[in-house]
């Protein structure tokens, strides 16, 4: 791997921040102490900032030295925790119940900083750097907050680019793929209305049970059965809550769960099969219907030629051995709102088999959002060094 020596150097001084966030983490939408020490060390570099898109994101500006240029980039990393217990006993575990740093937000914060300490020493191109530290990736779209409140405009870059550490990837190792490489994001909610009665005498109730049975076997024949067998996608019933006693043909039933798809026109028809079969279902027992679907997060899709240059990079630094064809998957990521604003690339960063973790030999992408999960430290230089070559790389085109 070539890394930078200068980063290397500081390694140390970045894991020890990295670990201080981990031992505090935040929520999505609270990262007040995170947006703190992020913007405390970005102006102790010399680094100007900007703070309060999306309530508590931080963009550090970081302008060469090679001449006015409008040129720019954007680099990003997200900063919010999960709602986890960490099960982890380390010096820098979690000091908050409930709370946990279980998908290594801690990791790319760091990473990013570690970054922007060379930037604040080694500005030798033409443009602008956009260090952008992002809240609430897990579940607050918070990139699609920062987009409504203006970081396109005030920052106009001219593209994007993102990082993911991914546990059963080696370390040295990144992936990357043009195209969908996370899936959309999306959940149901779905309430049959029958009329309760007595277990004993259930003619003269109408029972939702039957119907959610008949409607839950329905819905896995909506892609099976209306899309080519290569169009993938997922219809994951999660929950069904009824009843309070066993002798009680309960009033009404709950059914929720997520839908997940590569292609917004897979998910349009998902969407539409899911409440025809809702609401004929329910009125073929003779059971009223109410269907909410909610579309979080749409597909992460990488651009071809911001793809094909991220590649290229990430080869110089670790060697095209090393850089593997990334396999999508159904798991979602809110960079995506990016990627529909800006032209960029998605891409993954190897973080061991996770036999440093506690309890977690061998789990690989399992282990994220994971109470045993802990960001490998390791990883820091060398995606700090990505960040680095990627940025002067672009700048340089």
């Amino acid at each position: 791997m070539q890394l930078i020596e200068s980063i290397l150097a500081d390694a140390a001084a970045v894991t020890a921040i990295r670990r201080d966030l981990h031992a505090h983490p935040e929520l999505c939408f609270q990262e007040q102490r995170t947006a703190d020490v992020v913007a405390r060390a970005l102006t102790d570099w010399g680094i100007p900032i900007h703070r309060g898109l999306a309530t508590t994101g931080v963009i550090g500006i970081v302008k060469g030295t090679r001449g006015e240029s409008p040129r720019a980039v954007g680099l990003r990393a997200d900063i919010d925790a999960l709602p986890i217990t960490e099960q982890n006993t380390f010096a820098h575990a979690s000091r908050h119940a409930g709370r946990m740093h279980a998908c290594g937000h801690d990791g790319h914060t760091a990473m990013l900083l570690a970054a922007a300490k060379h930037f604040s020493k080694h500005r030798d191109f033409a443009g602008t750097v956009y260090l952008i530290f992002q809240p609430a990736e897990e579940g607050g779209g918070g990139a699609r907050e920062m987009i409504k409140e203006g970081l396109f405009e005030q920052f106009p870059m001219e593209a994007i680019f993102g990082a993911h550490n991914w546990p059963g990837l080696k370390v040295g190792q990144v992936a990357v793929r043009h195209g969908p490489c996370f899936a959309s994001s999306n959940e149901f909610r779905i309430v049959i209305r029958g009329k309760g009665s007595h277990a004993a005498m259930p003619h003269l109730g109408v029972d939702p049970v039957p119907a959610a049975c008949q409607m839950v076997q329905a819905f896995q024949t909506i892609i099976s059965r209306n899309r080519p067998p290569i169009d993938a996608g997922v219809i994951s019933v999660t929950m069904i809550h009824t009843g309070e006693a066993t002798n009680v043909v309960p009033d009404s039933c709950e059914i929720r769960g997520t839908v997940r798809t590569f292609t917004v026109e897979l998910l349009d028809m998902i969407e539409r099969r899911m409440r025809e079969v809702a609401e004929h279902t329910c009125a073929a027992f003779e059971a009223r219907c109410e269907f909410e679907f909610k579309r979080n997060y749409p597909p992460t899709i990488n651009h071809p030629a911001e793809t094909d240059f991220a590649r290229q990079v990430m080869a110089q630094v670790v060697g095209p051995e090393n850089v593997q064809e990334f396999e999508p998957t159904m798991g979602a990521e809110d960079f995506s709102f990016f990627l529909q604003h800006k032209p960029g690339c998605y891409f993954v960063i190897g973080n061991g088999e996770g036999e440093h973790r506690q309890g977690g030999h061998g789990l690989g992408p399992c282990m994220l959002h994971n109470p045993s999960y802990d960001f490998n430290d390791d990883l820091i230089p060398l995606g700090a060094t990505l960040w680095v070559r990627m940025a002067e790389a672009w700048l340089a085109r």
